[in-house]
């Protein structure tokens, strides 16, 4: 069974920080390529960070560049999503996805839930 399980979301103030993380099971971690996305209430989905299936390529939206560090940790089957200088405007649910780097195209083959992120006074 194919898990995506996110945590570490929360309330921040302005200016401080999180650390995301994603665990995932029932597939083979090391051969996909993960993404964190997020999506506020009346927007759509925006894509936070993308990062390959050995960690070794690195790509962020434009809205968080310069703030995000995303990372994975292929023996833990886990990929983490560091947040700094956290501003309102990136109050959101984060979810982490995952697709087969056999995949030559297409959508993400699976979708996490979701953690909160608040970032407000």
């Amino acid at each position: 069974q194919v898990q995506l399980v996110e945590s570490g979301g929360g309330l921040v103030q302005p200016g401080g920080s999180l650390r995301l993380s994603c665990a995932a099971s029932g597939f083979t971690f090391s051969t996909f390529r993960m993404t964190w996305y997020r999506q506020a209430p009346g927007k759509e989905r925006e894509l936070v960070a993308r990062i390959s299936s050995l960690g070794n390529y690195v790509g962020y939206g434009d809205s968080v560049k310069g703030r995000c560090t995303v990372s994975r940790d292929n023996a833990k089957n886990t990929v983490y999503l560091q947040m700094n200088s956290l501003e309102p405007e990136d109050t959101a649910v984060y979810i982490c996805a995952a697709r087969s780097i056999d995949k030559q195209s297409g959508g993400d083959d699976y979708l996490g839930q979701g953690t909160q992120v608040t970032v407000s006074l």
